[in-house]
């Protein structure tokens, strides 16, 4: 079946299977390997993309429920100047270690941010369940969120 969206700005199509994993076909289809298998059961976070402005993990999406919808990778995210701003903000608050769960973190922060641009730590941490780190630990990330909300004024 051809399934059409927008991809980090761009109309797409892709002829696949719909119950296809959206994690699947962005890895396989589009060489987008920023969005990491972890759990393949929606618990980790690894896998979270944009589907219209909304962090989700893309190993639950099956493709055929992005038809005519728009879904961002880090890939696309990282040419923003709000991924700068949060960048800069992980790299002062020593919120990175490996790296592997960064890009699902960054998009769920991007989602909280658009939604709450001056969430509290509680909202934060909330805001961030279902993205697991094992390297860092949560304050730094958290730590983190704070100072790119600060600094981001107005992106948000």
């Amino acid at each position: 079946m051809k399934i059409e969206f927008e991809l980090n700005g761009q109309k797409v199509s892709v002829d696949v299977e719909p119950t296809m994993r959206l994690l699947d076909v962005l890895r396989e289809h589009f060489g987008l390997i920023g969005v990491k298998e972890g759990c393949g059961e929606g618990e980790c976070g690894s896998c979270t993309v944009l589907l219209d402005g909304k962090a989700v993990p893309s190993c639950l999406v099956p493709v055929g429920m992005v038809m005519g919808r728009r879904v961002m990778t880090i890939e696309g995210y990282r040419k923003t100047k709000k991924f700068k701003v949060l960048l800069d903000a992980f790299a002062e608050a020593g919120a990175v270690q490996c790296g592997f769960c960064t890009p699902g973190i960054i998009m769920a922060v991007e989602s909280l941010l658009s939604e709450n641009p001056h969430p509290t730590d509680e909202e934060i941490r909330r805001g961030l369940s279902g993205n697991l780190c094992r390297c860092t630990g949560y304050n730094m990330i958290v730590n983190a969120v704070k100072l790119a909300a600060q600094k981001g004024a107005g992106l948000w």
